[in-house]
């Protein structure tokens, strides 16, 4: 992936990538098409608010769970940090190892701070297309509510898609039988 090829846009198409996770085991956003997936972008493992932010999401598991979401972690470190940093805080999310940062670079870029001092909060729908991009400061993280909040939101919004496509094929089909 390369970030000046595609541009991360709200109501876009979430761009497909390919990682390792903090098991060694391969992720691809491709292969979470049919559910809502959130993307915590979060700049290094074993720091203060970084820490902070993923104990959090473990401490709220039950209610990320009953979005129904997948919810992943990615940063640039190594499948092994990650490893020992979801060990040593017993963290339920599977952590995604970007170490040539270009997923980081794509998803989380800034106008004007670089990706370094970035963490964001992706939520793609079922169809694969970005719902919510919020990116802040790294000293700052975002609630859990509000990341819950954005999920719930990006299933109502894959939902009014479904739907709209319904009403507007059966308009359609009533038209031609007139």
């Amino acid at each position: 992936m390369n970030k000046t090829s595609q541009k991360l846009e709200i109501g876009g198409k979430a761009p497909d990538f390919e990682l390792n996770t903090n098991d060694g085991k391969k992720w691809r956003l491709s292969d979470n098409l049919g559910s809502v997936v959130a993307l915590l972008f979060y700049p290094a493992n074993e720091t203060l608010v970084c820490t902070k932010q993923l104990c959090s999401v473990r401490d709220h598991w039950n209610d990320y769970l009953d979005t129904k979401a997948m919810i992943v972690g990615v940063s640039p470190g190594s499948i092994e940090d990650h490893a020992q940093f979801a060990a040593n805080h017993r963290l339920p999310l599977p952590l995604l190892a970007d170490i040539e940062k270009n997923v980081t670079e794509t998803y989380c870029s800034h106008w004007l701070f670089p990706t370094f001092f970035m963490r964001a909060i992706i939520v793609v729908d079922a169809n694969g297309i970005v719902r919510t991009r919020r990116s802040m400061l790294r000293a700052f993280r975002p609630t859990d509510r509000s990341v819950i909040t954005s999920i719930y939101a990006a299933r109502g919004d894959a939902l009014h898609d479904r739907f709209g496509r319904l009403i507007k094929d059966a308009s359609e089909r009533t038209k031609q039988k007139l």
